[in-house]
């Protein structure tokens, strides 16, 4: 069979798993990519047929939604160009990852296609949401990827067809320890708004990872580090505790290691908001701005015992299992209606 896989390319974590599923499903057919968005760091280890723009968000400095320079980046046009051009209809099976082209190209001329990741998890009312409901962020999880079938990732498995995270093997595998320094990766920050924090703490080493840093380079306790999935992994693994945004893959990563965690989404992003409200049911300490986080803070954190609770894993096969499964229970049934109701 011919599969297409429609990965939304703003931040590094859809990236991330579509890295650890191609070969999965390249047990099953022909694979081919379509990369959608341009707000990211980390490379595809595999050849991506069709590439666009797409729809990606921009961050101001200090961790917040920067709503201007988003919209700025909206090319109407384009974007039904590209939907129009994307030829969904030569493949058997679409799978999307939070993508917006595809998921109208499929609409459009009904091609089979399932959501699947960690948006896909809000389509069940069960799974944890900010105390404060944001009517467009609700209207953006249900309609921005639509699809008749979904399967969603999240930190528990709050429904029926939400799974726990796809956790790396390296992660998987590793044995964790203690090494006294903390890993930060705060991609929607900029390095000069923590650079000064992590110098008021000089008997803390501290690992940083941003977009930012084209050269790896040390200065005093402060080790600078470029996006790096080897890199970033070791630091964690080896981490005494990580700072984080409100994202899923890295958080996820961080409970399955049992290390401690600070979360910080970024401000008006409200799928970040919703993270975080599933992390503070973990125990993990949740900041709502970026300017919460200081010294005091950090002494105090890494001084308390841990109140977090782990995560299970979903193994890569199982995911892909469900996911032709539910493939071909859809090509054999006449129902094609939603899993989420």
């Amino acid at each position: 069979m011919k599969i297409l896989y429609a990965i939304q390319a703003t931040g590094n974590g859809h990236i991330s798993r579509a890295s650890q599923i191609i070969p999965q499903l390249q047990n099953y057919g022909i694979v081919d990519v379509f990369l959608s968005g341009d707000n990211h760091t980390l490379a595809l280890d595999y050849p991506t047929k069709y590439v666009s723009k797409g729809l990606s968000l921009r961050w101001k400095d200090c961790g917040s939604l920067d709503t201007m320079a988003t919209l700025k980046c909206f090319e109407p046009l384009r974007l039904r160009r590209d939907i129009r051009q994307l030829p969904v209809e030569n493949y058997d099976l679409v799978i999307n990852d939070f993508e917006y082209i595809a998921a109208r190209a499929c609409k459009s001329k009904n091609v089979p296609t399932i959501h699947v990741g960690h948006q896909a998890s809000f389509l069940s009312q069960k799974t944890p949401r900010h105390h404060s409901k944001s009517i467009i962020g609700e209207y953006i999880f249900k309609n921005y990827a639509p699809a008749p079938k979904a399967i969603g990732l999240h930190f528990d498995e709050y429904d029926q067809n939400i799974l726990s995270p796809i956790i790396r093997e390296d992660i998987m595998y590793a044995k964790p320890s203690d090494q006294g320094h903390i890993t930060i990766y705060l991609p929607g920050v900029a390095l000069s708004c923590f650079t000064n924090l992590c110098a008021e703490l000089p008997h803390l080493d501290f690992h940083i990872f941003s977009p930012a840093i084209t050269q790896n380079h040390q200065k005093n306790n402060i080790h600078f580090y470029k996006p790096s999935i080897k890199h970033f992994s070791a630091s964690m693994i080896h981490a005494a505790g990580v700072i984080t945004g409100g994202g899923f893959e890295t958080p996820a990563e961080a409970l399955f290691l049992n290390k401690k965690l600070i979360a910080i989404p970024i401000d008006r992003h409200y799928e970040q908001q919703c993270n975080a409200a599933a992390l503070k049911l973990k125990g993990v300490t949740v900041l709502n701005h970026f300017n919460q986080l200081d010294a005091c803070l950090i002494t105090n954190w890494l001084s308390l015992p841990s109140k977090q609770t782990s995560v299970k894993a979903t193994t890569v096969p199982n995911l892909v299992k469900k996911v032709m499964d539910t493939y071909w229970l859809t090509e054999t049934s006449a129902n094609f209606t939603p899993m989420f109701v």
